[in-house]
Order: C-alpha cells, then sequence, then structure tokens
C-alpha cells in the first residue's frame, strides 16, 4: 500500500457532464420541464448509458435536472439518481458546480443537465476565453481535478457523443 498514492486519490474528483438527449422542440405556452426526448434522443440515451455504465465506479453519485427529458436520459443508465431544482434550465454554471462538490467533492460526480450551463462549466473549469463551450445533445463532457505540485489543476479526461459510440 503507497501512502503517497492514497492521499493523491483523495485530492482527485471527477465530474461527469451529461447533456441531456434529444428533445422535443419547445413551443409557445408549452411547459419546458415536461418537454420529452425524441424517437432518437431516447436512442441516444441508450447509447451513452451503456457506455458511461461500463466506465463508472460504483458508488458515483448521479444527480439530474428535474425536467422531464433529463431524468428521461438518466433513467437510461438504470442506476440510483436524485433530482436537484439546482440543475433545472435555467441554472448557472456556478450552481451545477456546487451541487456537485466541485472541486472539493471525495467520489466521482455525474450531473444530468442543460445548456449552456453545462458548457458555461466546461469554459470555466479549462480556463477557456469565451464564456460557454458548446456540448451536443446526449454527449458527456468527463473531467477531473487534481493537485500536482502544489497546484489544484483541470484535466479532461474524455468527450464522448452517442453517434460515435
Amino acid at each position: 500500500m503507497n501512502p503517497l498514492a492514497d492521499e493523491k486519490a483523495k485530492k482527485d474528483m471527477d465530474l461527469i457532464l451529461w447533456r441531456h438527449a434529444e428533445a422535443e422542440d419547445w413551443t409557445e405556452g408549452c411547459d419546458d420541464l415536461q418537454r420529452s426526448l425524441t424517437g432518437r434522443g431516447e436512442k441516444q440515451a441508450k447509447r451513452m448509458a451503456a457506455w458511461l455504465d461500463r466506465q463508472l465506479p460504483e458508488g458515483t453519485r448521479i444527480l439530474s435536472s428535474p425536467a422531464r427529458r433529463c431524468e428521461q436520459t438518466v433513467l437510461a443508465l438504470g442506476r440510483k439518481y436524485k433530482l436537484r431544482d439546482e440543475l433545472k434550465p435555467d441554472a448557472g454554471a456556478e450552481a451545477l458546480l456546487e451541487a456537485a462538490g466541485w472541486p472539493n467533492g471525495k467520489s466521482v460526480v455525474l450531473l444530468v443537465g442543460h445548456q449552456p450551463a453545462l458548457g458555461q462549466a466546461v469554459a470555466r473549469l479549462l480556463g477557456l476565453k469565451q464564456d460557454s463551450c458548446a456540448v451536443r445533445k446526449g454527449a458527456v463532457w468527463w473531467l477531473r481535478t487534481r493537485e500536482r505540485d502544489g497546484e489544484v489543476q483541470t484535466v479532461m479526461v474524455t468527450v464522448q457523443a452517442p453517434e460515435l459510440l
């Protein structure tokens, strides 16, 4: 057993951002929280969920927006999850990161949410000059925080799109 490796592992946190799959278009007078996935969106969610299920460690905390399209997306994963109002469509990056406990959380956290907040979180964590980054419907962005030489860094682990799986 290597105590240095154990200490390093305690400082790393994985944050996985999963944008809901393709949903019905918003129309005048419709309740945005009630929009459902399209048939294509259901296929996207299933493909991404199958990939995620092979990658995620047991004990991953899974949080989802209460919007129907997000809950339908996360249901494809078949794991326990919690609905969090902090992940609603009008949430900002700060609310998402706070809900996840980033960067000091002690577990892997998967957030299922919306644009533009997911893209804003990616841009902020990676230090991009623009305010937001495009996150495709159904895609996953996997980030990790770590401390090296006394400096906290954000590392991009992977980006996956359902069309490529």
